[in-house]
């Protein structure tokens, strides 16, 4: 779309409209406007109470990837980039815009502040230290796909639109990337006789003879879960799982009508529309952290097997901490927050054995785990129920790590622990060190050292270990006065 014509009544002369920067510092929480980087790559920018009409902002091109390139190299110039998130608006709107964000983001919630992720602009290659180690709630963040001019327009306005409108609605940006728009478009469909009005959402996809298609996705009432989704057949779980948190919560094998192939994948609900999504379980990128936690290797691998993850003490960028429950969305392509369906902490751990649906008795345990296929030896351990350890498996990093599988009969479900289960046995058991703190504590027995100390023992006690302990231990009880 060409750039507005603007007449400037100051100075007479015509001038193109063009984008500038809005940027929110997540230290200061403060919503401001830029104007550049400076030669230590420090951010400057103004405050759109303080800024006058001499504060020349940045100005940046409209069109997508001429504005990609762009960014991303202004991206790379920052000292510290992580510290903020951006924001691509009318240069002509940008002070009154920037003080509707600064009012949102005053009163709004956590979950409220993540949705600006949809809106926020980011480098269009993956290799930005913000999406390696935090968890970013936008896309895939890749290379535009599509261009404006490969979009076949008379179709689009067959429905009443343009690229000026979707501009406005901010569709544009997730429909060059490959993805759907990430609301509701209204649409208008003229067939002559009747016209339909109904909203959807918008994507693009390449044909079989390599045109640019546009796909209209309606609302449904709701998802189809009685027939076979890709080959596969939903238990009462998956349905279950899908319409309380539109996440299955489990990869399956899914089966590529056209190939045949094999491919497994996690399976979601668009919530907007009740369409079901599948995501390659290969391409499922999960963060290193997630609001200040760091994930160890066994909640990575919880949310890679597209199980939920209660998470407690995350820090918002307001400094306020908060518990929630992450999940991957395989129609977001991004692991996100579960406000609204959050889980007891013991459901999540216990997550590999009550969350996943028994499957059936007769199924064989399988020879591959993780990738990593068994030799004919550790099978027949493993199929019969022993456990096996094993190496050479590979985290979502590309990390090697190792550890003991078991198959489950009655679920037909591997069970995977880093430690051997019998050494978790031998640690939960008493030492010689803790007979007296479980016998005196739990058992209700008596040690002569401490049969006086009124609180429960410590680790490994033996002897009053304080001052107020050895008074307590001294001091003698005189028996009671019997009334007459």
């Amino acid at each position: 779309m060409e750039d507005e014509i603007i007449n400037a009544q100051e100075t007479g002369e015509i001038k193109l409209a063009r984008d500038t920067l809005l940027v929110l510092n997540s230290d200061t929480n403060q919503v401001e406007m830029v104007k550049g980087v400076d030669k230590e790559g420090n951010l400057q920018k103004v405050s759109p109470l303080e800024k006058n009409k001499n504060d020349e902002l940045i100005k940046v091109d409209k069109h997508g990837d001429i504005f990609s390139n762009f960014f991303s190299n202004f991206y790379r110039q920052l000292k510290n980039p992580t510290r903020f998130n951006f924001f691509k608006v009318s240069e002509y709107d940008a002070v009154n815009t920037a003080k509707d964000l600064q009012k949102y983001v005053d009163q709004a919630s956590p979950e409220e502040k993540e949705r600006l992720k949809d809106y926020e602009v980011l480098p269009k290659h993956n290799n930005n230290p913000k999406n390696q180690n935090t968890m970013n709630n936008n896309t895939d963040n890749q290379e535009y796909r599509f261009q404006p001019e490969q979009i076949d327009w008379k179709t689009m306005e067959k429905f009443g639109l343009n690229q000026e409108k979707l501009e406005k609605m901010d569709a544009m940006d997730s429909l060059l990337r490959g993805f759907k728009t990430n609301t509701l478009i209204p649409i208008t469909i003229n067939l002559g006789t009747a016209v339909s009005k109904m909203d959807v959402r918008l994507s693009l996809q390449t044909g079989d003879t390599g045109q640019v298609a546009v796909h209209l996705h309606g609302i449904r009432k709701e998802p189809n879960l009685n027939m076979k989704f890709l080959g596969h057949e939903f238990s009462d779980q998956d349905k279950k799982n899908l319409k309380e948190t539109g996440n299955m919560g489990r990869v399956v094998n899914l089966v590529n009508p056209k190939t045949d192939e094999i491919i497994p994948s996690v399976i979601s609900r668009d919530r907007l529309t009740n369409e079901l999504v599948a995501y390659r379980s290969e391409y499922m990128k999960i963060p290193d952290e997630i609001k200040g936690i760091k994930l160890d290797e066994h909640q990575k691998q919880t949310l890679l097997e597209g199980g939920p993850l209660y998470l407690e003490g995350m820090t918002s960028k307001k400094g306020e901490s908060f518990d929630a429950t992450v999940q991957f969305n395989a129609d977001k392509r991004y692991v996100e927050f579960l406000f609204g369906n959050n889980r007891a902490p013991q459901q999540i751990q216990n997550h590999h054995h009550s969350q996943q649906p028994p499957q059936r008795p007769e199924q064989e345990a399988p020879k591959i785990f993780r990738g990593k296929e068994l030799d004919d030896s550790q099978y027949e351990k493993f199929k019969a129920g022993q456990t096996v350890y094993v190496d050479g498996l590979t985290d979502a990093k590309g990390k090697a790590y190792q550890g003991y599988i078991t198959f489950n009969k009655e679920t037909s479900k591997t069970d995977f622990l880093f430690t051997h289960p019998n050494q978790l046995k031998e640690g939960a058991k008493p030492t010689e060190d803790h007979k007296t703190q479980t016998a005196v504590n739990t058992q209700g027995k008596t040690n002569e050292a401490t049969k006086n100390i009124k609180e429960p023992l410590e680790s490994k006690q033996q002897q009053p270990v304080n001052k107020q302990q050895e008074d307590q231990q001294k001091k003698v009880r005189k028996p009671r006065r019997q009334k007459l």
